[in-house]
């Protein structure tokens, strides 16, 4: 497990498990992965998320695939580590593919997508891209 970056583990679940054509992956849980969580089903990127557990809670994410078993999630990228911290503000927030990706921002009015950061015009820690 890795305790350094939480956040490069649990990405790093989600494209294992996809790879294997899981239906769920399984990982501890803490409020930024369930708020990246909560972004990317609002997105459509994951079919659903859940929280279980009183002491060591666990967050289970149950991955989409398409009609032909391919997997909705093409890629995930950790934009800022703990050893570089990747800020930006509202007009620098990266538009991922075009506009066709996803971009997960960290503000100070919680973790919410690219679109909706530069919609309310708050700037924040980029936390990964997805496409």
């Amino acid at each position: 497990m890795s305790w350094s970056d939480p956040i490069a583990d649990m990405l790093t679940r989600v494209r294992n498990g996809q790879a294997a054509g899981l239906e769920i992956v399984e990982m501890p849980s803490s409020n930024l992965k369930t708020a990246v969580a909560k972004v990317l089903k609002d997105e459509g990127y994951v079919a659903d998320y859940e929280v279980e557990g009183d002491v060591k809670k666990v967050l289970r994410i149950a991955l989409k695939y398409n009609a032909e078993g391919k997997a909705v999630i093409r890629g995930l990228r950790r934009e800022s580590s703990p050893g570089l911290r990747r800020y930006c503000g509202w007009k620098t927030i990266p538009r991922v593919l075009g506009g066709l990706g996803l971009a997960v921002v960290s503000t100070s009015s919680g973790v919410m997508s690219g679109t909706e950061a530069r919609r309310r015009k708050l700037g924040g820690e980029l936390v990964c891209t997805v496409w």
